[in-house]
């Protein structure tokens, strides 16, 4: 298949660039930075973009089979330490979507021959905060920055539908890779033996392998049945001191020295919600589909992805 990705310089990006490349899929990915994107591999086809409209890309689409649209600034900045969520902060992650979601909506629209296919990134933050109960596709939206910015994320294709593209909206949680990501902040506090809970401990994190976000993503491409919302979360949610225990369990280091929330809110402000508020989400519609997780627990995760970091 010929499959276009925008955003394909990010982490997930990166990582379902390198699987269907494997699978031989011709791969064209559409970057702000095609220098960045190119270190990916020499084997695919680089388009630069503003990020905001169809124009210098669109004819990339004739014989396209799906796009996978992930593009949009990064919730928790580029820097190790989260960027404060500023009002003009949230300006940036919010037009950075709606605006790459219009240019595809209009490549699209203009196009012959339209891809059978398109998979929507998002995120369970559509859900907002919660915190007894557990969720799955059919939950209702929150009422917080993440929940109306999925929203209108997910909203942003979704006129492809009226020219009879299959569409998938993927909504993923807390990514666990090697490469960096949500991961790379959490355990340097371990490697320093300073290892502990965020706030109380008690909040839900719904998190997922990047093996298995990418082979679900692929799952869904492959899926001619597959349309509308599927949650990209790992069908074992733990507690963010669950979590903390068994990453200190697998790194062999120590687990004692909260980290208190309110000092997490002085120093990140609202970003800090990330961690700090829980969300028990299950992937319902995926496992009824048929994907079959290749790491369920996060124990299992953790030791894959530690013992490949070194």
């Amino acid at each position: 298949m010929k499959i276009l990705i925008a955003g394909g310089s990010g982490l997930i990006g990166r990582a379902l660039t390198r699987e269907l490349l494997r699978d031989n899929h011709k791969i064209v990915i559409l970057s702000r930075d095609p220098a960045q994107a190119l270190a990916i591999s020499e084997d695919v086809q680089i388009a630069g973009w503003d990020g905001k409209t169809a124009r210098g890309w669109s004819q990339l689409l004739e014989g396209t089979d799906a796009i996978v649209n992930l593009a949009g600034a990064n919730i928790a900045g580029d820097s190790f330490f989260p960027t404060r969520w500023t009002n003009s902060r949230k300006q940036i992650i919010r037009q950075s979507r709606l605006d790459a979601g219009r240019a595809i909506v209009e490549a699209i629209t203009i196009a012959k021959h339209k891809p059978g296919v398109l998979v929507q990134s998002s995120a369970i933050g559509f859900y907002g905060p919660l915190t007894d109960h557990t969720v799955d596709e059919t939950g209702p939206t929150g009422d917080d920055f993440m929940a109306r910015l999925c929203q209108e994320w997910e909203q942003s294709t979704e006129a492809v539908e009226m020219s009879g593209v299959r569409r998938v909206l993927a909504r993923t949680g807390i990514v666990l890779s090697d490469h960096g990501g949500a991961l790379g902040r959490m355990i340097l506090p371990y490697k320093l033996y300073a290892g502990g809970p965020f706030g109380d401990g008690k909040q839900v994190m719904s998190w997922i392998h990047i093996a298995d976000e990418v082979a679900a993503i692929k799952f869904l491409i492959e899926s001619p049945q597959a349309t509308g919302i599927y949650n990209l979360t790992a069908p074992n949610p733990v507690t963010n001191a669950e979590f903390g225990k068994t990453l200190s369990k697998v790194m062999h280091r120590p687990y004692y020295l909260p980290v208190p929330g309110f000092a997490m809110r002085m120093l990140f402000g609202e970003v800090a919600t990330v961690v700090l508020d829980g969300q028990r989400v299950l992937p319902a519609r995926l496992l009824r589909s048929g994907y079959e997780f290749k790491f369920p627990n996060i124990e299992l995760a953790l030791q894959q992805i530690l013992a490949k970091r070194g």
